[in-house]
């Protein structure tokens, strides 16, 4: 399918590339089975003098944080359905070479994000989380406005850089988390973002790709409008969680997005399996940075059938993290359930690649979600690996290897559709990227399995 204009529909529009985020998917959100490890206070702390004031503030901060990551997925799944038609547009190129900028543009945040996160980290130590979150949330806003209003990529990439600067939302929204939570109450606080992640990621799309349908600068200005309003109810709701008890001085070199990777030889029975899941992140994106290009090129989808794909993939993904893995981890263990997770996804991303038909990529999105099982059981395994007074430096790590997937993996897979499916492509398939996801997929199991026996035993 060549002409994507004339099946589509393509109005002339200014937009973006992504959302604020390179992408936050269900399998690198937080998960409810293993929250992050957060900083362990030895006293609960208020935030005022009177007991009944400091629970109202807590509810404060908590529903705040919670409506943020609930905005934040929500403004990012609008936009999807509308990006290959807004490349295509604003550089007059087909759909191949579309993909490429889309790829680049998810790169130059991943960059950005990877080597500023740590620095906004420590600046939310040392200034409090409140000043962080809103500077994020307003910045998210100003990039969906360059969006809308976007008539070049350079402007597009300037956006992208600012908001990869100033994607500091999750990392401090956990750290805010943390400070408002007694220990015995931190893991259902942060069930929390984990719900309203998944619920953002179902509404998000499906809203997107009728916004859409409507007009393609829609989705845009409805994120900056959402993002806008959650800083201006932050600004007057939201009181500071970190007192300056408890803050401590910058220091940059501490800040440092190596260091943390660095810190995977302490670790020599994780090494492997840290290096098995960074390829299989690597692999992850091909969804984020592929799918909609992908289902325009071989079915000719519109923004409403990529949007209703994607809510349905959120759906799924919210069973089987929510439901389906309390039954299998007691069950099969962590070992094995993290094995059938990988395994799933390698049949999906080569049974995608061959898919006929519309109905046919349906089903094989039912086995990909098996691939939720994954995350949660790696980090089982490898929190119970190591000691508690580690578990803040296993989140670092695991941090650093989901941004260096974030910069490889759309690069990757985006370059990989436009070889084969532009007009000099020396065979045309437009599955091919979903065949590279398997193969390194493939990869990541073998790793796994290879070493599974000696990380069960230490």
């Amino acid at each position: 399918m060549r002409d994507h204009r004339g099946a589509l529909g393509l109005r002339s529009w200014p937009g973006l590339a992504d959302s604020g985020h390179a992408f936050i998917d269900p399998q690198t959100a937080p998960s409810r089975q293993h929250p992050p490890a957060t900083p362990h206070y030895p006293q609960r702390y208020t935030m005022s003098e009177s007991a009944d004031e400091g629970s109202i503030s807590k509810r404060h901060a908590l529903t705040f944080v919670t409506i943020t990551v609930l905005i934040d997925v929500i403004g990012f799944g609008i936009v999807m359905p509308v990006i290959p038609a807004f490349l295509m547009e604003i550089t007059g190129t087909d759909l191949a070479s579309a993909s490429r900028w889309g790829g680049r543009l998810l790169v130059v945040y991943a960059v950005l994000q990877f080597l500023f996160a740590p620095v906004l980290g420590n600046l939310s130590d040392r200034f409090g989380r409140r000043p962080l979150l809103l500077v994020s949330l307003f910045m998210f806003g100003v990039n969906y406005l360059i969006s809308a209003f976007a008539a070049s990529l350079a402007v597009l990439f300037i956006g992208r850089m600012l908001t990869g600067i100033a994607a500091s939302t999750y990392s401090v929204a956990n750290a805010l988390v943390a400070d408002v939570s007694p220990p015995e109450e931190r893991a259902q606080n942060f069930g929390l973002l984990g719900m309203a992640f998944g619920i953002g990621f179902i509404l998000g799309p499906t809203i997107g790709g009728f916004l859409g349908e409507w007009d393609t600068r829609a989705p845009f200005f409805v994120a900056a409008a959402l993002a806008f309003v959650n800083a201006a109810y932050g600004f007057f709701a939201l009181k500071e969680t970190l007192p300056e008890a408890r803050r401590r001085p910058f220091d940059l070199r501490r800040a440092n997005p190596v260091g943390a990777l660095l810190q995977i030889r302490r670790y020599p029975v994780l090494t492997w399996v840290l290096v098995a899941l960074l390829v299989y992140n690597v692999s992850h994106h091909v969804y984020p940075s592929n799918w909609n290009f992908y289902t325009i090129e071989k079915f000719g989808w519109s923004e409403i059938d990529i949007g209703l794909s994607m809510g349905l993939v959120g759906v799924l993904m919210a069973i089987v993290q929510g439901w389906l893995i309390r039954i299998v981890i007691p069950r099969l263990g962590e070992h094995r359930t993290a094995f059938v997770g990988m395994s799933a996804a390698v049949l999906a991303y080569i049974g995608i690649a061959f898919a006929p038909n519309s109905l046919t990529v349906y089903l094989w999105c039912v086995v990909s979600s098996l691939a939720g099982l994954v995350m949660p059981a790696l980090q089982g395994i490898m929190s119970n690996t190591v000691d508690q007074s580690e578990q803040g430096e296993l989140q670092g790590i695991l941090a650093s290897l989901a941004a260096v997937g974030a910069i490889f993996g759309p690069l990757l897979m985006t370059e990989t559709f436009a070889l084969f499916t532009g007009s000099n492509a020396p065979v045309y398939f437009p599955g091919a990227a979903f065949i590279v996801a398997g193969a390194l997929a493939f990869v990541s199991v073998t790793i796994f399995a290879g070493n599974v026996r000696r990380l069960a035993t230490s």
